[in-house]
């Protein structure tokens, strides 16, 4: 049996599900408010941080990389020509360089932002952060967006998928990304169609059906995020 500690509006969490998702994994998801640090959730993970994934007995697999990398390596073989992770080591490099890129860089300068300052700190405490967004907090990431996309345009317009010719792990990673800021109303989808007709391919795979039902209580969705048509 599968549980995964995580959270729903987690860019890493997200990609962690769709890994999961995609693999046809039974899991059971716990939600996990982070910043509490829960004595027995830091003890499967010190540094605090979701997704956190334990399979039975086993020890913890820690972090969105070792999930995939851990979800492949048991479950990747059964997909097979679906597989997620390429085949030539070559490829392979390049898919783990696009999945570091979305999971470290895009969530660091983007993301993280967006998701703490606009449904993090509803959910934290004042005394803790909680609280009011940072509007120069926001500008910065709404600068950054844009400095993103235009390399997500390339990829998206230069290959049938991001990492090459098959769906590979670096789309979901992308897509985790993406579908966090989109829920805010974020994404300005005019601004490259390469960009919005590849999301709305990975966003119709049935795996992303789980992350479309994600609700923030007192903020609703954009009119973007569930429309498969956008």
């Amino acid at each position: 049996m599968l549980k995964l500690y995580h959270h729903p509006f987690s860019a890493s969490s997200r990609f962690a599900r769709l890994v999961l998702a995609e693999h046809e994994a039974k899991v059971e998801l716990v939600v996990e408010r982070f910043w509490e640090r829960r004595p027995d959730f830091m003890a499967l993970n010190p540094a605090g941080e979701v997704p956190v994934l334990v399979e039975n007995d086993g020890p913890p697999i820690v972090g969105a990389g070792p999930i995939m990398e851990y979800v492949d390596e048991t479950r990747g073989y059964a997909l097979g020509d679906r597989r997620l992770m390429p085949n030539h080591p070559h490829q392979r490099a390049e898919m783990r360089r696009l999945v570091d890129w979305f999971t470290r860089k895009v969530q660091e300068e983007v993301t993280a932002y967006f998701a703490h300052e606009r449904i993090y700190k509803l959910e934290i405490p004042p005394s803790r952060g909680g609280g009011a967004p940072d509007s120069q907090v926001l500008r910065v990431a709404r600068q950054n967006v844009r400095l993103h996309l235009p390399y997500l345009g390339y990829l998206a317009g230069t290959r049938n998928w991001l990492a090459g010719d098959r769906l590979s792990f670096a789309d979901l990673a992308a897509a985790a990304e993406l579908s966090v800021i989109d829920y805010l109303g974020e994404l300005p989808w005019d601004e490259d169609p390469h960009v919005t007709s590849w999301y709305a391919r990975v966003k119709s795979r049935p795996s992303f059906r789980g992350l479309l039902a994600d609700k923030v209580p007192g903020v609703p969705p954009s009119k973007t995020y569930a429309d498969l048509d956008f």
